[in-house]
């Protein structure tokens, strides 16, 4: 029976999964807080060798004998923050231990309570639990201990990516360092031992190998004053604590592992759902075709900026078994960028759509059409400022048309004004993918630059798409971007949100000027893009207008009418 078996109770970790634990020991030093790390013992084919971490390892079959021993915390409590009905207080206890053999720090008081100082015999039992010929309840009973689990707390859940060769689950635990211990390396799994606080270890200066996880965590730790704010912070953390777990990808450099918040995740997931090919690119490689599924093609321009991120997306969507094909948003007219779409086309291009008329989207149109021998659907600008005025569409697409690919290939135009006044979005209906163009970015928020954009009808739009029945949104900038509706709802709160700020500001002084209110609205953006937030806040301002909530009285001046 394994030890996963014998302590976990109602959880069982994946096939092939180590249950394991680690704990993150905390002090306050002179230049704030500081975490205890520890440097592996350089192993041959060893991937953790040499790597930078905290504390812990694997749970073994005695770690469950040490529950009777524990004062501070329960099973149930623990579970529960890990949305488990028992079992978690193993892993507490497993990353105790470690602790203790790799550190010689024990999170122990004694029978009346008092922090615990190491004795005569510990450093003996430390080296029997090290050797594995005694347990951690047999050390606290010889020793007349308590594991002292008072100021313990829960701190994340991470499973190693799937092709690591061994992969652990492990719970990570957060507590303040015994204050009368001193941590020795045990020079076997440890080979140094540092306190620093976590910008330090994070200093790419140091050369530390350090592991997605370690990285990520010492960026949370990082925003802490002290031990009392980092413990106080673990303690409010919603329960059930979320399981990260990272992918294996690739950059131009080779392998690399990301997070779920890296911008590539959701497309590395979806291109490599086992997570055992690793050869999902992180980066938007321009003239590099990607393919996204049977029916899509990406090509990214090389037109990276301010403006358009990594560059612009093209896109070829069909049906390989019909053999008839069309390209969203040909880019900019750059040569480079046409020979990139054709040596990628995946088979006769008949249509060429332009999501909208901005120079970074529609330019090349006229010459992908002409290559390919297709037509061009598009609407035209309605306004002059940015637009790609050269744009010839050979017919302009109404809302709910739909453009049959083949029997099993369907896409629909769907208008959504806002960034632009002729933005079309148009709809894979068999794959549920949304081509947004930039009406939903990726990362960021869209400029909403009157007068051709409206901040009304952007808001409109975007409530518009909640009812369609969406999985994936392909936009004009950027990577698969999952969970739509989650994406457009936080969308429309952040704009909510600055409205609510417009307004905070402009009630408050009665009448103001854009330059007035432009530093209170946009406190949190920097500075060198104040340009074009004075762009979005006037379009706020003309949205709070067409509300009767605000008056333009001319030369940049705006009065409040009320609610």
């Amino acid at each position: 029976m394994t030890a996963a078996s014998i302590l976990l109770g109602d959880y069982t970790p994946p096939p092939g999964v180590r249950p394991s634990a680690s704990l993150l020991l905390l002090r306050d030093g002179q230049a704030g807080l500081e975490v205890l790390l520890l440097r592996r013992a350089e192993r041959a084919r060893d991937w953790l060798s040499g790597a930078v971490v905290f504390p812990g390892g694997v749970l073994e079959a005695g770690d469950g004998e040490a529950a009777r021993c524990v004062v501070g915390a329960s099973d149930a409590d623990l579970s529960a923050r890990y949305g488990l009905a028992r079992g978690m207080l193993a892993y507490a206890l497993a990353a105790v231990r470690e602790s203790f053999e790799e550190l010689g720090l024990l999170l122990a008081c004694d029978e009346a309570g008092r922090p615990a100082s190491p004795g005569a015999h510990w450093a003996s039992w430390r080296a029997r639990l090290q050797a594995r010929e005694a347990t951690l309840a047999q050390a606290c009973a010889a020793l007349a201990l308590r594991l002292d689990l008072r100021r313990l707390h829960a701190w994340s859940h991470w499973l190693t990516p799937p092709g690591t060769p061994t992969r652990f689950d492990t719970r990570f635990f957060v507590a303040a360092a015994p204050p009368a211990q001193l941590a020795q390396a045990d020079e076997g799994e440890a080979l140094e031992l540092m306190w620093l606080p976590p910008a330090q270890a994070l200093d790419a200066a140091r050369g530390y190998k350090l592991f997605p996880v370690t990285r990520r965590t010492l960026q949370e730790l990082s925003a802490f004053a002290d031990v009392e704010a980092a413990l106080a912070a673990a303690a409010a953390r919603p329960a059930p604590l979320p399981r990260v777990m990272p992918r294996h990808a690739r950059t131009r450099k080779g392998p690399t592992i990301i997070v779920p918040d890296h911008l590539a995740f959701a497309e590395v997931c979806k291109l490599d759902p086992e997570g055992l090919a690793h050869d999902v690119m992180t980066e938007l490689v321009a003239g590099q075709a990607v393919r996204l599924s049977p029916r899509v093609i990406r090509v990214t321009a090389p037109n990276p900026g301010v403006m358009t991120g990594p560059g612009t997306n093209s896109y070829f969507v069909g049906d390989p078994q019909a053999d008839r094909w069309a390209l969203i948003d040909p880019g900019p007219a750059d040569a480079a960028h046409l020979a990139a779409l054709q040596a990628a086309a995946p088979g006769p291009v008949r249509w060429v759509l332009a999501t909208h008329t901005h120079r970074d989207h529609s330019p090349g149109a006229a010459a992908a059409a002409a290559a390919f021998g297709a037509v061009v659907l598009g609407r035209r600008p309605a306004h002059a400022k940015g637009q790609d005025l050269d744009f010839a569409p050979t017919r302009e697409p109404v809302d709910g048309e739909c453009l049959m690919l083949s029997q099993g290939s369907t896409l629909r135009a769907i208008h959504t004004p806002g960034h632009a006044s002729n933005h079309l979005c148009w709809l894979l209906e068999q794959e549920k993918l949304l081509f947004t163009g930039d009406h939903v970015m990726q990362g960021s928020t869209v400029v909403i630059d009157p007068p051709d954009g409206d901040m009304g009808a952007y808001l409109r739009s975007l409530q518009g798409l909640l009812d369609e029945d969406l999985q994936w949104l392909a936009p004009g900038h950027g990577f698969l971007v999952a969970e739509p509706h989650a994406v457009l709802r936080a969308l429309i709160a952040h704009r909510l949100r600055r409205e609510a700020r417009v307004v905070a500001a402009l009630s408050a002084r009665g009448e103001a000027s854009l330059d007035e209110l432009l530093p209170e609205v946009y406190a949190d953006t920097p500075e060198h893009l104040f340009p074009v937030a004075r762009r979005s806040l006037l379009a706020h301002l003309l949205k709070l207008q067409e509300d009767a909530r605000a008056l333009d009285l001319g030369g940049d001046r705006w009065r409040w009418l009320g609610a």
